[in-house]
């Protein structure tokens, strides 16, 4: 029971999670559909690095939840 009560104050619970999943659709987003408007090479490479990073953070935070 005490294992339960420590899991749901992750820190900043879904707050956080959410923050996480915006910055991420919005940096995936932008790594798409910057090829098609002309963005250059180089900031679509950083909207994709910052996508990527907040993917693992994601992956991070959903294994630390779920595990025993």
């Amino acid at each position: 029971m005490e294992k339960e009560a420590s899991r749901s104050r992750q820190v900043g619970g879904p707050v956080v999670t959410t923050l996480l999943w915006l910055i991420f659709i919005a940096s995936a987003a932008t790594n798409s559909v910057g090829g098609f408007i002309g963005m250059d090479y180089s900031f679509r490479m950083i909207a994709g690095g910052i996508a990527v990073a907040f993917l693992v953070i994601l992956i991070v935070r959903f294994v630390a939840r779920t595990k025993d």
